[in-house]
């Protein structure tokens, strides 16, 4: 490997870390984003406290998302607490591969949402794009059994911020950036709701 060759790649990953302070610093000063994740904390505090549970749905790197927000919830994130039930539609391969053999992949989560949810719940949705098919019909199934729907995805124009009750939009259209943005967000949100449910110890 030659030195010119080195500088490029350690350029490379010095402009990645820059890209991902500067959109921090974007959603540290996004008035309407730091709205958004207290209201969805709110909604999150309400609905857990009256006895009800999250579904956490996203494809590819959103899925592995779902799947950590899920676990903060369900094991805890700073301090001992009681469990929080929270559940990643993105798990169990046994149903996804059937619901996607028998009725087709943008029903994956649909079809859990409709036998999971239950008027009350809380459905969060992850998806950079906000076009994601199986994730646009996991939502207006969920609106459907008056399951309050969250979205998280980037700041470019997509349907899936109508047929959400709230909606945050990391300030990027790099799918990345968007996703660095999102876990943050969760984490800060789910910090919120342990706070307000147990306090801290």
């Amino acid at each position: 490997m030659t030195t010119d060759t080195r500088s490029s790649r350690e350029e490379s990953i010095a402009l990645h870390f820059r890209k991902s302070r500067e959109t921090l610093d974007a959603a540290i000063g996004d008035e309407t984003m730091r709205k958004a994740m207290m209201d969805i904390a709110d909604v999150m505090i309400k609905s857990l406290h009256a006895g009800n549970k999250l579904l956490v749905a996203g494809n590819g790197g959103s899925a592995a998302d779902a799947q950590h927000i899920a676990g903060e919830f369900l094991s805890r994130l700073n301090f001992d607490r009681n469990p929080l039930p929270a559940v990643a539609l993105t798990t169990d391969t046994s149903v996804l591969t059937a619901i996607g053999n028998d009725y087709g992949f943008d029903l994956v989560f649909e079809r859990q949402l409709r036998g999971l949810g239950r008027a009350g719940d809380v459905f969060l949705a992850i998806s950079t794009s906000g076009r994601s098919p199986n994730i646009l019909a996991a939502l207006r199934a969920a609106r459907g059994l008056g399951v309050t729907t969250i979205g998280f995805t980037g700041d470019a124009d997509s349907p899936m911020v109508a047929v959400c009750d709230l909606c945050l939009r990391a300030p990027s259209g790099s799918t990345p950036l968007i996703q660095q943005i999102h876990i943050v967000a969760a984490h800060a949100i789910c910090a919120v709701v342990e706070q307000a449910l147990f306090g801290s110890t």
